[in-house]
């Protein structure tokens, strides 16, 4: 076995990966996607709350988009890593075990945008002005759901020998089938899953800055454009992180790997949207409810006891004069 160097990054024990509370089997790869989610709605809530959205809409709406999804991760990577899933003897239930990793994040984007759009549309939000909200928030939701791929020894690259290699075993049930033939035990990987995660991170950063410096100069980053940023960023960073991967059974034109012609359709699609919007909304963003919604108040709860049509009008006229009633 090659002696790792100082500064190389250890997997977690296998054992780490899950455990038991009672009779349930908790996976760490799971409650590291659910605590992204938790950190992605108190984000975006914070954000829509502040250009006026009534507390707790983005539960209204992440109610749609989550489940949707999460359908749409897992069936996006289950389609194009169809090797690892349909073979002679293969375990068809597999495909729905999203337990074991293998949440592709473009899926997400597509069943979570289904969702969204019908939160949005049900509560009268413009989808642009959540998904504006959301974009620094997906990015902080993805950097900690790629800790879940830490913990299950997936997404580490090509061979290095960097200093902060990531130390893969060989011998692991998990990641047996992605270890490269002919490489010796202790040989270290690139630890894709932390690039991402510096990656995701300095992108909030970026769409932060970028949305304080154009506040007020006619070009602010609302109607969709902060979206549009958040496409850009996580293409440009996905495309070469990919590049570096070692995933044989990602399925793509051309031997390209799907992720990466993913991410340039992503690239493209934020600049079309952020030409576009920029042309078609010169006008700022007044308001994140759609023309004409009206947000239904909270009945008042009634009192046991009966207001007579005197005791109303007289309150009527209290609160014209803002004096009390005798």
């Amino acid at each position: 076995m090659l002696p790792h160097l100082p500064l190389s990054i250890p997997s977690p024990p296998p054992a780490l990966a899950q455990f038991q509370v009672g009779p349930l089997t908790v996976h760490t790869y799971a409650l590291c996607i659910l605590a992204g989610i938790v950190a992605a709605i108190i984000i975006t809530q914070r954000r829509l709350g502040k250009r006026g959205a009534r507390p707790g809409v983005v539960l209204d709406v992440i109610i749609w988009a989550v489940p949707l999804g999460i359908v749409g991760a897992r069936f996006y990577h289950v389609l194009t890593h169809t090797g690892d899933y349909f073979y002679s003897g293969a375990n068809l239930w597999s495909v729905f075990a999203i337990w074991d990793g293998g949440n592709a994040l473009y899926g997400s984007l597509l069943g979570g945008t289904v969702g969204a759009l019908i939160g949005c549309r049900r509560h009268g939000i413009r989808l642009w002005s959540f998904a504006d909200a959301l974009a620094p928030a997906m990015l902080v939701a993805q950097a900690i759901g790629r800790l879940g791929n830490w913990f299950n020894h997936e997404l580490f690259g090509l061979p290095t020998t960097l200093p902060w290699g990531l130390q893969i075993e060989a011998s692991n049930v998990a990641v047996r089938d992605a270890y490269p033939n002919g490489l010796p035990e202790g040989t270290l990987f690139q630890p894709l899953f932390l690039y991402e995660i510096i990656w995701n991170l300095v992108g909030v950063a970026v769409i932060l800055l970028l949305e304080r410096r154009l506040r007020g100069h006619g070009s602010e980053l609302r109607w969709g454009k902060a979206f549009g940023v958040y496409l850009i960023w996580y293409g440009l960073g996905r495309s070469w992180l990919e590049a570096l991967r070692i995933d044989p059974t990602s399925d793509g034109l051309f031997g390209v790997p799907a992720n990466i012609w993913a991410s340039f359709v992503a690239i493209a699609l934020g600049i079309v949207l952020i030409v576009v919007q920029a042309q078609r909304h010169p006008e700022p963003e007044t308001s994140v409810y759609r023309p004409g919604w009206v947000e239904k108040p909270e009945e008042a709860p009634r009192s046991k006891k009966s207001t007579t049509s005197t005791d109303a009008a007289a309150e009527q006229d209290s609160n014209r004069t803002n004096t009390p009633v005798e």
